[in-house]
């Protein structure tokens, strides 16, 4: 096969693995903990992002959560209108000046919220470790290691 300029190198190829790799255990892990609590990772996302609302209100407009959830306004109302349904949120009058609803964590979506991030602390630090981590190790060669030499780790395996 001819390598063309725009080709990704094996180094690259190697780099979007890993962080392909990290994510979809990190997305596993996440699914396996909010079933378990009997919510959807998107139910998660929702109260997680009114928990954090831009503001530090712990109050989200749907206009916000439509952004920070990248979904559509159709979407984001489903969301909201079943967490409400789930007694998890609650829509509120907008503080003026500003006009609208806003919705807000009831008890029940801060307890759900608080006990699914918890359970993902460590997951999220092996997440974050996996994405800081300088170099291509062995082990994510698949067990082999490289000749050492110009440009290689000192186990003979290029940085990332």
């Amino acid at each position: 096969m001819t390598r063309t300029r725009s080709d990704p190198t094996e180094l690259e190829y190697l780099r979007a693995a890993r962080l392909t790799e990290a994510m979809l255990t990190f997305e596993r892990e996440g699914e396996r903990i909010t079933r378990a609590r009997g919510l959807s990772l998107q139910r998660y996302a929702l109260l997680l992002m009114i928990r954090t609302a831009r503001d530090g209100s712990t109050r989200a407009s749907l206009a916000e959560l439509r952004e920070r959830l990248a979904r559509a306004q159709s979407t984001v109302v489903e969301l909201v209108n079943r967490a409400e349904d789930a007694g998890l949120v609650r829509r509120e009058l907008a503080p003026r000046p500003r006009r609208g609803v806003v919705v807000a964590l009831r008890p029940a979506g801060e307890d759900q919220v608080s006990a699914v991030a918890a359970e993902l602390v460590s997951h999220r630090r092996r997440l974050a470790r996996s994405l800081a981590s300088p170099r291509v190790t062995a082990r994510s060669l698949g067990g082999k290691r490289r000749s050492g030499g110009r440009g290689t780790g000192s186990k003979g395996v290029p940085p990332l």
